[in-house]
Order: structure tokens, then C-alpha cells, then sequence
């Protein structure tokens, strides 16, 4: 290892300790490895310059569009609507509400592209309603926080829009249907761990809801849930890229806000674009950093020796993505997922492509594997907010997030291990 190399991977880890902002770390110890390397102008314009270019670019533009979107969508009364659809399809059975919050979650994550929306929307009727009905409220913290995760593999998802940007052009409209399989899987999972703690705890059975009440709350779903038939179907259908698609996201969200359910008034749009702003500026620029320390690191031919050792280690594909799979569980647990996949990203995407994974398939594997660490301390954001919401302590909420974690650990077992799980849609509709 190279001098270059200790001062990249020392500088961030020191970074990290001393409690500096994710982003200020990457930009930093990628120009501290530059000035080692180059003289201090060259090193300061080079790094400026990558990270200036790295954001030009038109897929990047669907990110605030779907933000937007997404903050419409959590305001405009979507979530009350969906957990009624939820309600109408499993709250009678056996500890019904865990899998109504599961599938509420999941439908909310989807149509928004974030499992903080999901979590804060779904988290914030369902937590007290599952206390009152004599659930454990660390337990329903806990089926929220996990499920909350599925929005992110189940399109649209920004994450997965970023993963393509990072592989160096991945198909979003492959990676979106790659997703739904797996996405659901892992609710599914999720689904039959809550009915085994259900009956177990025995807890009650909910009210039938009659077949006229269920056709009506799913009449009422549907405007929200064609959202999802209308982003994937146009993009599928190529009537419009990704970030048309993004685009058309934010006019029907505002149609369907202000007009259909008319939840969000005219006056209400202002904070609502700030609020998208902020986020918007902050994902960018953590994007840049992480886009500055990914060519720093293809610089110092990092991604290439890092291969070079592991395909010496063994050239066993089962091995190398257990390996991979450590390791991104471990990084998981320290690094938000936006950065963890545009570092990552270019050092294990050339070691699974020359073992013949498709990139479709690893880009679900490692965003899914990503989504496990949101919901862990000591940096999961998901895990905030679901314990924020339900007015606990992180330590609260551990032990009834353990047999889920193993849920979605076996998820990620499948998923890694049966590629068709993940690329049998794409195949299907030709995008592979």
C-alpha cells in the first residue's frame, strides 16, 4: 500500500472518529491524498473540476425531482389512504396491524422513493393505533423501522438512480424492475417473522372489514398507486427516461394533493420546496464528495489492487460475494447509503463483473445490503426516526429488531444467491 493510500484511508477513518460531517470527510481525505501526490493548486483544481463534472449529469436531475415528489406525497394525505388499503387486505388476521404498518410501509416507501418518508408517515398513525390495540410499542417501532427499507429497492428509488450514476451507467429502468421481486420478498419476510411474534405474544385479530368497505378504501388507493404503474410503465415503455419520469412524478403528486384528496393548499407549496431544496442540496453534495473520493481512489489504483487481492484470496463466486456482503454489512453499520454505494460501487463492481454477475443483480444486492445498516446504531437514520417517532430509546427498540434483522438477512442470502429473483423482470421486458 502506497503513502497515497494510507493518507486516503487514515484521514477519513480520523475523519469519522472526530464526529466530521460524512461529506466534509470524503472532500477532505480526497485532498489530502492529492496534495501528496500533485502540488497544492493542481491537487485543489483537479479535485474542484471532478467533482464540478461528476454532477453534470441528466440522470442526477431525477434525485430532487423524485424529492419533491416524495415530500408532496407525505403531506398530501397518500399514507392515511394506504394504510386503509393495507387494512382491507390483512388487518384481520392475527397480529394484523404489524403487517398492515409492513405493507403500508412498503407501498409508501414506493411511491414516495424514501424509507424516512415511509417510516415518519406510516410511523406516525400506526405506533400509537398498534399501543392502543395492546401491541409492544418497541415491537411496532421496530416492524416499522424495518419495513420502512423496502421503498428503497422497490422503485422509484433514489439510491438505486445513484447506484447507476456510480457503475458508470447501469440501466435504471433494468435496476427498477430488478427491484420489485426482491423488494417484496423481503416484506414478505418480514411478514411471516410479525405473524410468528403475533401468535407467540398472542396478539388480537383484527376487525373483518366488508367487502363494499374494502373496494371503497381501494378505489381510494388507487390514484396513489398508479403513480408507481405510470413511472415504471413509461420508462419500460420508453415514453420517457428516468428523469422525465421524475418529473412527471412531481405534477401528478400535485395534481393528486391539491386536487384529488386536496390535503396540501396552495399556501403550503412554500415550505414544501424548501424543505426539497435543503435535502436536494445536501444528497448533491454529498454525491460530489463521494464522486471527488471515488476518483481519487481510481486514481491511486485502489479499486484495482483491492481486486487483485481478492480474486488471489479465491475466484469462487459464492465466496467473493459473502465477502463482499461482510464487508458492506460492516460499512452499513458506520456510513449512510448514498456515499457507502458511490465509494463501493467502483471497487466491487469490477471483482463481481469478472466472476459474471450481472451489475443489475449486484446493484440490488448491495443497496438492499446497505438498507440493513439504516436501520442500525450507530449512524441509521431510518432507526432515528422510527424511535423518534415512537418516543424510545434506541436500546429499547434492539431486541425486537434482532428476529427481524435475521429476516432480512436471510433476505439478503436469497437475494444474493438467486440472481433470477432480481433479473427475471428485466429479462421478461427486454432491458437485459
Amino acid at each position: 500500500m502506497g503513502i497515497e493510500v494510507a493518507v486516503l484511508i487514515l484521514s477519513f477513518a480520523l475523519l469519522l472518529v472526530i464526529g466530521a460531517p460524512i461529506a466534509f470527510s470524503l472532500c477532505a481525505s480526497a485532498g489530502l491524498t492529492l496534495l501528496v501526490s500533485m502540488p497544492g493548486e493542481i491537487a485543489m483544481a483537479t479535485l474542484a473540476q471532478r467533482m464540478a463534472t461528476g454532477l453534470d449529469s441528466f440522470a442526477l436531475l431525477a434525485i430532487p425531482f423524485f424529492i419533491l415528489a416524495g415530500e408532496l406525497m407525505n403531506r398530501g394525505g397518500i399514507a392515511t389512504r394506504l394504510i386503509d388499503f393495507a387494512k382491507a387486505l390483512v388487518g384481520s388476521l392475527p397480529g394484523g396491524l404489524a403487517y398492515v404498518n409492513i405493507i403500508a410501509c412498503m407501498l409508501f416507501g414506493a411511491v414516495s422513493g424514501s424509507a424516512v418518508a415511509a417510516v415518519s408517515a406510516i410511523g406516525s398513525f400506526m405506533t400509537k393505533r398498534m399501543e392502543d390495540e395492546g401491541y409492544d410499542k418497541a415491537y411496532s417501532a421496530a416492524v416499522n423501522i424495518t419495513s420502512g427499507t423496502t421503498g428503497l429497492i422497490i422503485p422509484p428509488s433514489n439510491v438505486i438512480i445513484v447506484y447507476s450514476l456510480a457503475s458508470g451507467g447501469a440501466s435504471i429502468g433494468a435496476l427498477f424492475l430488478a427491484g420489485y421481486l426482491p423488494g417484496i420478498l423481503v416484506g414478505l419476510l418480514l411478514m411471516v417473522t410479525a405473524g410468528i411474534y403475533a401468535i407467540k405474544r398472542k396478539y388480537p385479530v383484527g376487525d373483518r372489514i366488508k367487502p363494499t368497505v374494502a373496494v371503497k378504501y381501494f378505489f381510494k388507493a388507487v390514484p396513489s398507486l398508479f403513480l408507481l404503474v405510470l413511472i415504471i410503465g413509461g420508462i419500460i415503455s420508453g415514453i420517457f427516461t428516468p428523469t422525465e419520469a421524475a418529473a412527471v412524478a412531481v405534477v401528478y403528486a400535485l395534481v393528486l394533493s391539491m386536487m384529488v384528496y386536496k390535503e396540501i393548499a396552495f399556501k403550503d407549496l412554500l415550505p414544501i420546496l424548501i424543505s426539497t431544496c435543503k435535502t436536494s442540496g445536501i444528497v448533491l453534495f454529498l454525491v460530489a464528495c463521494s464522486i471527488g473520493m471515488s476518483w481519487v481512489m481510481a486514481y491511486e489504483d485502489l479499486p484495482q489492487s483491492l481486486s487483485a487481492w481478492m480474486l488471489s484470496f479465491s475466484d469462487n463466486p459464492v465466496v467473493i460475494l459473502l465477502l463482499i456482503n461482510l464487508i458492506l454489512l460492516f460499512v452499513g453499520i458506520f456510513m449512510d447509503i448514498t456515499p457507502a454505494v458511490l465509494i463501493f460501487t467502483p471497487i466491487f463492481l469490477p471483482i463481481v463483473q469478472e466472476l459474471g454477475i450481472s451489475e443489475v443483480h449486484f446493484g440490488i444486492i448491495m443497496v438492499f445490503n446497505l438498507c440493513i445498516g439504516l436501520c442500525t446504531p450507530p449512524v441509521g437514520s431510518v432507526l432515528f426516526v422510527g424511535c423518534s417517532i415512537a418516543n424510545l430509546k434506541i436500546t429499547q427498540v434492539i431486541k425486537p429488531l434482532i428476529p427481524l434483522f435475521i429476516a432480512m438477512i436471510i433476505a439478503l442470502l436469497i437475494i444474493t444467491f438467486i440472481p433470477g429473483l432480481s433479473l427475471w423482470l428485466p429479462e421478461l421486458f427486454g432491458l437485459l
